[in-house]
């Protein structure tokens, strides 16, 4: 006990308080860059660091004053090298998911349900004719920038329009289209190709491009092959595997655009995602719906 009343004189309630949120901050840090490149750079910059201390009580002064200037080097181009994370973690707390308040809310219903359908068979009819395509689904990062690279449509999302820009004769066929609910935006459009490195698996540009575009925002990118017809998902820069059934891709694309049942309850009541809603440009209720189509409803 007497350990614990040496304590109690010297840390007050603000000190906890400080230690808790300095844990927590931490801890989502770690979960940032949990899986990323981060990981090896930061082990590296501690491995520096644990140099200079070593050099510093050996009085190796030469040695000490090399990593010093190493590890201010370092220092200073971290906020260079960890430019995706702090994006990726900026863009989380502007899509919401804190400062939750009043009742729980039901289900979402969303109109990017519906053009899931859609998009499948889009996929499957450019993956029989072997065409290449690049498809991209906006969530709730805006991709403003890549929509202006482009050339903007605004058009009804349907599975021939989509087959027709994929075209190889198209005039747009090479760029990315994105889709925002069941809307194409744009068609046409430059994405930033993948950061990670793919040495271990040989993938086109179209695919290097859907990773690239995942790495930086939350978009959802179906890519398929021109020489294989292979269909996959690109989200939060991973690839998945091959396709082959319409009915999966469905239920993938659905469950990847989907937020999580625990944020769903909340979705009505978040402050962020209150305010981001009303900054939200409108569309006419005769252009989108907002309820399930029957055979998707779970």
């Amino acid at each position: 006990m007497s350990l614990f009343s040496t304590l109690a004189n010297f840390l007050g309630y603000t000190d906890l308080v400080d230690i808790l949120g300095t844990s927590v901050l931490i801890y989502y840090v770690l979960l940032l860059i949990r899986g990323t490149r981060a990981v090896q750079i930061l082990t590296g910059v501690l491995v520096l660091v644990g140099l200079l201390g070593l050099a510093n009580l050996l009085r190796l002064y030469l040695l000490g004053t090399i990593l010093q200037w190493l590890v201010v080097g370092a220092a200073v181009s971290l906020p260079i090298v960890f430019q995706p994370e702090l994006r990726r973690a900026l863009e989380q707390i502007g899509r919401g998911g804190l400062l939750h308040i009043g009742e729980e809310s039901g289900e979402w219903t969303r109109p990017e349900d519906q053009a899931v359908l859609t998009l499948a068979r889009a996929a499957f009819l450019l993956s029989r004719n072997r065409l290449g395509g690049l498809i991209v689904l906006e969530q709730q990062s805006g991709l403003k920038e890549f929509v202006e690279s482009g050339t903007v449509l605004e058009a009804q999302l349907s599975a021939e329009l989509l087959l027709a820009l994929f075209m190889p004769r198209s005039p747009l066929h090479d760029g990315a289209v994105i889709v925002r609910e069941n809307i194409v935006e744009a068609a046409g459009c430059f994405l930033p190709l993948a950061e990670q490195s793919l040495a271990e698996r040989r993938v086109g540009t179209r695919h290097r491009a859907a990773l690239g575009l995942t790495e930086q925002t939350d978009a959802v990118v179906i890519v398929v092959s021109e020489e294989s017809g292979a269909i996959s998902i690109a989200r939060e820069g991973k690839l998945t595997r091959p396709v082959e059934e319409e009915a999966r891709l469905v239920k993938m694309l659905l469950a990847v655009t989907r937020p999580p049942r625990e944020r769903r309850r909340f979705a009505g009541n978040d402050v962020v995602t209150q305010l981001r809603a009303r900054l939200a440009p409108r569309r006419d209720k005769g252009q989108v719906r907002a309820d399930h189509p029957k055979e998707l409803r779970t």
